[in-house]
């Protein structure tokens, strides 16, 4: 069976890039400071590259050129060429960056700093190659700033405040806060809805995510959902119209229709699920088994297991250059 999925998502991956050679998968390990790279025809790890302590989230720049791994105990943002695996530069003294943003206009570079308590925000200037981001302002945000949203127009930063229970947004006109409110038990992942009207939040204390309309002047609570106990970590379905969240606790993932919201399927979860990727063919599921140290192979159709493949310790994210639309 798995070698009959093989040669299907080679054959998914080669058509949607025209003919190209598969691109690598990439699992950030958060707890031996390093990555693991997989094939993404055998699904096997084929190297570990080195980073800064505790790599977490990663994020691509605009260009498509470089994918940015955020390392938050070591200060420093490793570049890594997503087709080639290679490691392009290392930017240090960039203050715990937990999580890492791009907004959509190119022109904002933001971090999340979980253990300092603070949003940084950076000036995008990739024609520096010596200082491609300038620090413009760091904003105090008490408890535990976790992960962050930036809505289509460039003009706001959503940060879930993981130990306060707290969601804040920030201003990138004003470079100040428009609200902050309190929400359910320990806040992390957060998605901004396609049309920016709606903000999920997942609750990991709980076994919630809770939806947030956020078109006026302060948000207004319209839903809580159950999915599963420890709800953690999205990815949109590339349809514009479902959502999965990670039930870390429950070892489980909810499909989240975004018309009703209400959870439409429950797919497999072992091991602590964490970030996921949805592979081109749309029918086949990445998730990180953080507590396993594996990543975990999932055929959405059939809710089916395929494979794990072990990496380090800690999983974390997981990304790879040939993936489904993020929205």
């Amino acid at each position: 069976m798995f070698s009959r999925f093989c040669a299907a998502v080679a054959l998914a991956i080669s058509a949607s890039a025209a003919h190209a050679a598969p691109h690598p998968i990439f699992v950030l390990n958060s707890l031996d400071a390093d990555i693991s790279v997989i094939d993404p025809v055998s699904f096997k790890q084929i190297k570990r590259i080195p980073t800064g302590k505790e790599p977490h989230h990663l994020y691509l720049t605009p260009d498509d050129k470089s994918m940015v791994v955020a390392n938050a105990l070591g200060d420093s943002l490793t570049f890594i060429d997503p087709k080639t695996a290679e490691v392009q530069r290392v930017l240090r003294g960039i203050t715990d960056p937990y999580h890492l943003r791009f907004s959509p206009d190119m022109k904002w570079f933001v971090t999340a700093g979980n253990r300092l308590d603070h949003i940084a925000l950076y000036r995008w200037q990739p024609e520096n190659a010596a200082q491609p981001l300038f620090l413009v302002k760091r904003i105090p945000a008490p408890k535990t700033p976790s992960h962050l949203y930036i809505d289509t127009k460039s003009t706001v930063v959503y940060v879930s405040l993981q130990d306060s229970d707290e969601l804040t947004a920030i201003d990138l006109n004003t470079l100040s806060a428009r609200w902050k409110i309190p929400v359910g038990k320990m806040p992390a992942d957060i998605y901004l809805t396609p049309d920016d009207k709606h903000l999920l939040v997942a609750l990991t204390g709980d076994k919630l995510v809770e939806v947030y309309d956020v078109t006026g002047a302060a948000p207004k609570l319209v839903k809580r959902i159950p999915t599963g106990n420890g709800a953690h970590s999205f990815r949109a379905f590339g349809d514009k119209r479902h959502v999965l969240v990670s039930n870390r606790a429950a070892n489980n993932i909810s499909k989240i229709d975004l018309q009703s919201f209400t959870v439409v399927d429950t797919l497999p979860g072992p091991g602590g699920p964490d970030d996921m990727e949805i592979m081109p063919d749309g029918k086949t599921l990445l998730v990180t088994s953080r507590w396993a140290r594996k990543l975990t192979m999932i055929d959405m159709p059939s809710h089916k297991v395929l494979k794990q493949v072990g990496v380090g310790k800690s999983p974390h994210g997981v990304w790879t250059l040939d993936h489904v639309s993020r929205q």
